[in-house]
């Protein structure tokens, strides 16, 4: 019983210190069970909080799991090691139960030594006095590298917001370019996502937690706003190649790969090198009625929608699985062109502001200032 306990003791501090280490320290994006699992069992919990009461609810509810998950994260640590040095202190000296966690607790938390075995146990001590301080230290340290990547993101993200709607959709990132004759700052925003792409790729593969962090404003989502930025990419190297900015190209390889990054970091599965004709999930459909309503803002496409479909089928299909699942996972709102949820709810498309230019001004066939685009899809 006793060398049980002992090495019991020895595997659980291994796990505990191998987790913050994982975390913490090394910059790579290493596999950690205990966050993962920590991480599965509070988003089901705030899901259950919110069954059944639609997106604003889980929004609400999810805003809670970044927090949690870090104040988790240091409890589960914390008292990991309490169970660790507990163990041992029992396994390696004549201390019984009581006493040995009580003796691991009180060199854990620096609160002196609670016995009187002084010989024996000195070097156990010593070692679960430095253990938790330290953990506590890189925990503290660990927040303002979150929250500086986290005020990098959001940044570009609410300036998303003018160019693409709340929630972000491609096609009315191209519609709101063509409808304010503002197009040739297109190449601009797809310079600033492909380098927020690959920031994104490097923080979020490597501090995963980042994931969990929710924008300010319920409907906007970074995961969003880069489907939509690399959507609005793709469309445009579809529908009008010759005319399209090489930038285009650019953000769509940024995108893509950042996403991959992050799959990989939290162990799902995904195709590495798709074919360019492999069934992607969004249908024609939806891609034929997207094209009309671009058309209807002044968009002049050099390709019709069949012709341009296969080329933007072969776009998507690098990123469209991928974006899914980590909306999915994520719980971002759901957004046109984004995939399904873990909760009932219907695409929500973005609102576009009145056109408030003199009616001589307006392109002749516009849709109405309050039609909401993506309402063909029905």
């Amino acid at each position: 019983m006793i060398w049980l306990s002992g090495a019991a003791g020895g595997l659980v501090l291994a796990l505990v210190l191998g987790s913050v280490l994982r975390t913490l320290v090394v910059p790579r994006g290493l596999y950690s069970v205990v966050v993962y699992r920590l991480w599965w069992t509070l988003r089901r919990l705030l899901h259950l909080a919110a069954l059944r009461r639609g997106y604003e609810a889980v929004d609400r509810w999810q805003t809670w799991l970044a927090p949690l998950m870090l104040v988790g994260m240091l409890g589960i640590w914390l008292l990991g090691a309490l169970a660790g040095y507990g163990l041992l202190l029992y396994a390696l000296s004549p201390l019984d139960w009581t006493t040995a966690f009580r003796e691991a607790g009180s060199s854990l938390f620096t609160l002196g030594f609670a016995s009187g075995a002084r010989v024996r146990l000195s070097v156990l001590d010593f070692a679960a006095a430095i253990t938790g301080p330290v953990v506590i230290a890189l925990q503290i340290a660990y927040l303002p590298t979150l929250y500086a990547a986290y005020n990098r993101r959001e940044l570009e993200v609410t300036l998303l917001q003018s160019r693409a709607g709340e929630p972000a959709w491609g096609p009315e990132i191209l519609a709101r370019q063509w409808l304010v004759d503002t197009e040739t700052a297109l190449p601009e925003l797809y310079r600033a996502w492909e380098r927020l792409a690959s920031d994104m790729g490097e923080s979020h593969a490597t501090y995963p937690v980042l994931l969990a962090f929710r924008s300010p404003r319920p409907q906007r989502s970074w995961l969003v706003g880069l489907i939509a930025v690399m959507d609005a990419a793709a469309l445009q190297l579809a529908l009008s190649p010759r005319t399209a900015p090489p930038e285009a190209r650019l953000v769509l390889r940024a995108g893509f790969t950042a996403l991959r990054d992050i799959a990989r970091s939290i162990r799902f599965g995904f195709d590495p090198d798709p074919a360019p004709d492999d069934p992607v999930r969004l249908t024609y459909a939806e891609f034929e009625a997207a094209v009309s309503m671009l058309e209807s803002t002044g968009f002049r496409a050099e390709r019709g929608p069949e012709t341009a479909w296969p080329h933007f089928r072969g776009w998507r299909v690098n990123y469209e699985a991928v974006g899914y699942e980590l909306c999915r996972r994520c719980d971002a709102v759901p957004a046109l062109w984004t995939g399904p949820r873990d909760f009932p709810s219907t695409p929500i498309p973005p609102r576009r502001p009145a056109d408030r230019r003199p009616a001589d001004r307006r392109p002749a066939d516009r849709r109405p200032a309050d039609r909401r685009p993506g309402e063909e899809q029905g």
